[in-house]
């Protein structure tokens, strides 16, 4: 019997074998397929398309398995550093004579990144080459960008609606009373709204007044940049006089748009690839329009061996969506991954100095606090360490930055949220209502605790009240060292109040105000490297199985992302609208039934795109997660 298993498991052995083989034979084969087809080289005279389909994000989602052979219902994103990569080379590759900006599928990003953007445009418009945007309708995001370009084209059946920033939150008070559902809340911060969804029928005073001042320096921003690149547009104008405008223009809001200046031409995707193609020559494509042209992915596939090296280096390490504990894929800010990465940073020989690049709303506190301490560790080894803030670095987000020793944020980065709230819904009054009774033992005062079936015991809540005050005491202290601000003073800017990059640098949060380069620019010079070192992407990378699938079934080539545009902008609006209902849906999920004591910052959340974030494991006191989000 025992050599039948012998033989048994020595046949099971080759199996294995033989499927491990084959299945490497097929990936190197698909490997060595996807390489083939990559061009060697750029076109000459050729225009670069940043064709930019989907949201712009700091580090994309890891796709899975299933979605890549199945081309799922994933929103696509395109990584910033690819877009400011692709532009900064262009701009002095003698291939490349224009930018064309195809925006009919831009899903839009924070308006930091943004800012970011337009101004590489300008540089990239400074080196004497034309930027062509085209859309059938643009909104706020996707005419910030084609604002730089010196052509704005737009469909006869489209046009331009800004509304600036701003979003409509979702008040679930009165359901839950209906419900007999009691919200326990527990916090500190003035201003921390996260839990007013559960406790009011509407916005706070103080939460609305926050808000508002907060939108309104973003749009002020928003129209001092668009006027600084076309000087012509009077934003404050056109949305005073708008129901008038469209009605002169019989309801024509293309013909609405040109009269005001703000775009350049009306005409058709065929008729602007003409007009790009007098200089740029026609493309091989057999359809109207077709122009000499690279798409950004082609592009960066091209370039990709010119922008390598090796020597000293500045590491740049992602802290992107939100920060869970444990391992994490990219686009989620795993506690253990992003440190494990930081140490494995500081043994690169090659590495210098460190960026932390934040775009995260917050999460998990002892996650937030794990990377803080490996970039702790990093400085103990006189690595110097920087943060550079994308759209949105608050709560857990910025208590990350206080590792930093300098920080750097846009404009508009959205950041602070200094607060701390716990939240246990209990369902003693529902279980009432239907005639369900709840009863048991105990062998300690807090067998059980919280019970969200009987309701919160006073010593609960006494310890519940206690470990908000002691975490929100723990982020203060951090913030003054880190600041050098007397903690009264954190106290005072803090209480869960979220500000824009700018005013939060009049605050003293943020020291400079500045991009992801200014911020590498910084740490190339504390580490004594010149400014123009190369830098490290410091991330997990998804197994090359993965990626290779990801390849070969992502987009086609050839499809057009006009496919997936909207016709006109109230639809690109009321599309963009939709999403963010079901994000505020999934924000409510999150804090109801997720970890206990969180720093929420959901007037963030709102003015951002809609991102699908996953959900952290409930860990921790009381068996939930002491986090901030």
């Amino acid at each position: 019997m025992s050599v039948v298993r012998s033989v048994w498991r020595v046949l099971v052995g080759v199996k294995d074998a033989l499927v491990l083989l084959l299945l490497l034979v097929f990936f190197g084969v698909l490997w060595a397929a996807l390489k083939s087809d990559a061009p060697l080289s750029v076109p000459s005279g050729s225009a670069l398309v940043l064709n930019l389909d989907g949201q712009i994000v700091d580090q994309a989602n890891e796709r899975s398995l299933v979605a890549a052979l199945t081309r799922g219902n994933v929103a696509p994103e395109v990584q910033l550093r690819d877009v400011l990569r692709a532009i900064d080379h262009a701009k002095g590759d003698n291939h490349i004579k224009a930018l064309v900006l195809d925006l009919d599928a831009f899903m839009g990003t924070g308006q930091a990144n943004l800012q970011a953007i337009g101004r590489s445009l300008d540089s990239f418009a400074a080196a004497k080459k034309p930027i062509y945007a085209y859309a059938t309708a643009y909104t706020d995001d996707t005419y910030y960008l084609a604002s730089h370009a010196k052509q704005v084209w737009i469909d006869p059946l489209g046009g331009v609606l800004l509304t600036g920033p701003g979003d409509t939150g979702l008040y679930f008070k009165k359901a839950l009373d209906k419900l007999d559902v009691d919200v326990n809340v527990f916090r500190v911060g003035t201003y921390k709204s996260a839990v007013e969804p559960f406790t009011r029928s509407d916005s706070s005073p103080e939460a609305k007044a926050a808000e508002q001042a907060l939108v309104d320096t973003l749009w002020a921003s928003y129209r001092t940049d668009v006027a600084k690149v076309r000087p012509q547009v009077d934003i404050n104008a056109l949305l005073a006089t708008l129901p008038a405008r469209v009605a002169a223009a019989e309801g024509d809001f293309a013909r609405t748009a040109l009269d005001a200046k703000m775009i350049d031409h009306i005409g058709s995707r065929a008729d602007f690839g003409r007009e790009v193609a007098k200089l740029v020559g026609e493309g091989k494509q057999d359809r109207p329009g077709s122009f000499n042209a690279i798409d950004l992915d082609r592009y960066l596939s091209a370039t990709d061996s010119e922008t390598g090296g090796s020597g000293p280096a500045v590491g740049i390490v992602y802290v992107a969506g939100n920060i869970v504990d444990g391992e994490a894929p990219a686009g989620t800010a795993g506690g253990d991954t992003i440190a494990r990465l930081i140490d494995k940073a500081v043994a690169n020989d090659d590495i210098k100095a460190l960026v932390v690049r934040i775009d995260s709303p917050g999460g998990s506190v002892s996650a937030s606090e794990r990377i803080r301490e490996a970039l702790t560790e990093a400085k103990r080894r006189n690595m110097p360490v920087v943060a550079s803030f994308g759209s949105v670095a608050a709560s857990g987000g910025y208590w990350i930055s206080t590792a930093a020793e300098m920080v750097f944020a846009e404009p508009t980065t959205i950041t602070g949220s200094i607060g701390v709230f716990a939240v246990i819904p209990t369902f003693n009054r529902a279980l009432a209502q239907l005639g369900i009774g709840a009863d048991g033992v105990k062998s300690t005062p807090y067998s059980g605790s919280p019970d969200v079936l009987r309701g919160l015991t006073p010593d609960t809540r006494t310890l519940l009240q206690a470990s908000v005050e002691n975490i929100y005491r723990r982020f203060t202290g951090l913030v003054a060292a880190a600041r050098k601000l007397p903690v009264a003073r954190v106290d005072e800017v803090g209480q869960g109040r979220v500000w824009a990059g700018s005013t939060a640098k009049s605050l003293g949060l943020v020291d400079q105000m500045g991009g992801l380069d200014a911020a590498i620019k910084e740490a190339a010079k504390r580490a004594k490297l010149p400014d123009d070192v190369r830098t490290i992407d410091i991330e997990r990378h998804q197994p090359l199985p993965l990626q290779l699938l990801a390849s070969a079934f992502g987009r086609d080539d050839e499809s057009n992302s006009q496919d997936s545009a909207s016709r006109d902008p109230f639809a690109r609006l009321a599309r963009v609208d939709r999403a963010r209902v079901l994000a505020a849906f999934g924000e409510a999920q999150t804090i109801a039934t997720g970890p206990t004591v969180q720093a929420s910052c959901l007037g963030c959340s709102g003015l951002l795109p809609p991102r699908a974030r996953p959900q952290a494991e409930a860990l921790g006191m009381f068996g939930l997660l002491a986090r901030l989000k």
